[in-house]
C-alpha cells in the first residue's frame, strides 16, 4: 500500500523547514538510503534519505516551499503494481498548518504530537524501517520503547533520532522563548512611519539566535572575569612552528592556540568542565570546545570534540573545515550542538575587549580581543613594550563559582603565556 514520506525532524529542536530541492521526480525508483531531497533547517541545509524502497508516486510539496511542518506528508511512495490512483488524500492533521486565526499557544509542536499506538513488548512484530533499526542498533536504543510516527505506527529514522537525542537530557530541549520584549511590532512601526526604512523579515536562524540569547541573558546569572595575556612568546613560537609546517601547507593561527589552551585548562580544572541541565549539572570528561563562526545573517558555534587530545595542526585543519562548511550552511546538527565551553574571537576585527553572552547549556564562554602593543611594567619595575591581548570569561554562576572561574582563567593564561608546555 502507498506510504507517506513525511517531513523529517533533522534536529531535536526542528519544528519546520524549507524543502529546498527535490533530488528525485515522480516515477523514480528509490531504495533505502537514497537521497530524496535537500531540506533547509534554521541552521543548515541537509540531505534527506529514503527509509523505504518503492516508487515516487506523487510529490505533495513543491521544492522551494517554506515553513513545512515536521511530520507533514511531502510525497507518497508506492510499490510495483500500484498506481497513483491508489493514493489517498493526505491526512488533514498532517497537511493543515496553523493559521493566523489559531493562537500559537494552542498549536502543539509537531515533534510533540501524539504518536500512534505504541509497539507491544509481548513478542509481536515491531514495525520499523531498515534504517531505523540500524541506527537504533548503533546507538543502543530500544525500539520497543519508541512509538512510531510513520504510516500505521511504523518506526522511522526521525523517531529513533528524536529518542536518542532527547533521552539523556530531555530538559535541554527548552520551550521556545517569546521574541517580543518591549513595544509591539506595530507600535515600533508607528514610531517610524514618517521615516524611510526597509522592513527585513526574520529568517529561522535570526529567530533562534534572538530567542536563545534572550533566554540566556534573562535566565543565566552571568559574571565576568578579565585578564591580560602577554602574547610575545606565543607569537615567536607560532612563527617557528609555521616555518616548519610550511611544507605541509599548514599555517597555525593564534585562535588554534587559544582553542588548545582552553581545552587543556578544562582538563586541569575539571570541575569547570560542566554544563547546566535544569535540575542538575553534567560534568564532562572530554574537552569539547565550541568556537563562534560569523556567517551571513547569524552565526554558528561548531564544536571541536576531544580538543585536549588533538595536536595544534589537527585542530587547525578541523577548525578551517568546520568554519568553511558553517559559512555554506552544510554542518550537521551534531557538529554544532554540545560542548561545555565556547570561544568568541573578535580580535581580528580590532575589538580590544568585550563581554560575550553564554550559549546555554555551556558553563562559560571566553571573549577574545585583539593583541596590541602596550606599555607594560616588568618584574623589576622597568617599563617595556609587549603584545598584550585582553580576554573576558563570561561564567554561569549556577555552574562555576568565582574562585573556580578564576582558576580556569588562570590556567588558560598560563597555557598561552607558556605555549611550548601545551605540546608536552
Amino acid at each position: 500500500m502507498p506510504i507517506e514520506i513525511l517531513m523529517p525532524a533533522l534536529s531535536p529542536t526542528m519544528e519546520e523547514g524549507t524543502l529546498a530541492k527535490w533530488l528525485v521526480k515522480e516515477g523514480d525508483t528509490v531504495s533505502s538510503g537514497d537521497l530524496l531531497a535537500e531540506i533547509e533547517t534554521d541552521k543548515a541545509t541537509m540531505e534527506f534519505e529514503a527509509v523505504d524502497e518503492g516508487i515516487i508516486g506523487k510529490i505533495l510539496i513543491a521544492e522551494g516551499s517554506e515553513g513545512v511542518k515536521v511530520n507533514t506528508a511531502i510525497a507518497v511512495l508506492i510499490e510495483d503494481g500500484e498506481s497513483v490512483d491508489d493514493i489517498a488524500a493526505p491526512t488533514a492533521a498532517a497537511a493543515v498548518a496553523p493559521t493566523q486565526a489559531t493562537p500559537a499557544a494552542q498549536v502543539a509542536p509537531a515533534t510533540a504530537a501524539p504518536a500512534p499506538t505504541p509497539q507491544t513488548k509481548d513478542g509481536s512484530r515491531l514495525f520499523a524501517t531498515p534504517l531505523a533499526r540500524r541506527i537504533a542498533a548503533d546507538q543502543g536504543v530500544d525500539l520497543a520503547q519508541i512509538s512510531g510516527s510513520g504510516p500505521h505506527g511504523r518506526i522511522i529514522k526521525a523517531d529513533v533520532m528524536r529518542s536518542s537525542a532527547t533521552a539523556p537530557a530531555p530538559q535541554a530541549v527548552a520551550t521556545p522563548v517569546a521574541l517580543a520584549t518591549g513595544p509591539s511590532a506595530d507600535t515600533v512601526a508607528r514610531m517610524y512611519e514618517d521615516r524611510e526604512y526597509e522592513e527585513i523579515p526574520l529568517n529561522g536562524m535570526r529567530k533562534i539566535i534572538a530567542a536563545r540569547l534572550t533566554e540566556a541573558k534573562q535566565s543565566i546569572p552571568h559574571f565576568y572575569l578579565r585578564r591580560d595575556i602577554k602574547l610575545d612568546p606565543l607569537l615567536k613560537f607560532r612563527a617557528e612552528l609555521n616555518a616548519q609546517l610550511a611544507s605541509r601547507s599548514i599555517k597555525l593561527s593564534v585562535n588554534d592556540f587559544i582553542i588548545k589552551a582552553c581545552a587543556l585548562a578544562l582538563q586541569a580544572v575539571p570541575d569547570a568542565n560542566s554544563v547546566w541541565a535544569g535540575d542538575r549539572m553534567l560534568k564532562l570528561k572530554p574537552s569539547d570546545v565550541a568556537v563562534a563562526v560569523a556567517i551571513e545573517g547569524g552565526l554558528f558555534t561548531p564544536v571541536l570534540k576531544d580538543a585536549d587530545t588533538k595536536s595544534l595542526s589537527t585542530l587547525s585543519v578541523e577548525m578551517k573545515d568546520l568554519a568553511a562548511r558553517a559559512r555554506d550552511k552544510k554542518l550537521a546538527p551534531h557538529e554544532y550542538q554540545g560542548g561545555s565551553f565556547a570561544i568568541s574571537n573578535l580580535g581580528m576585527m580590532g575589538i580590544d575587549s568585550f563581554d560575550a553572552v553564554i550559549n546555554p547549556p555551556h558553563g562559560a564562554i571566553l571573549a577574545v580581543g585583539a593583541g596590541t602593543k602596550r606599555p607594560v611594567v616588568g618584574k623589576d619595575g622597568e617599563l617595556a613594550v609587549a603584545t598584550v591581548m585582553t580576554v573576558t570569561l563570561s561564567v554561569d554562576h549556577r555552574v562555576i563559582d568565582g574562585a573556580l572561574g578564576a582558576e580556569l582563567l588562570q590556567s588558560i593564561v598560563d597555557n598561552l603565556e607558556n605555549p611550548m608546555a601545551m605540546l608536552a
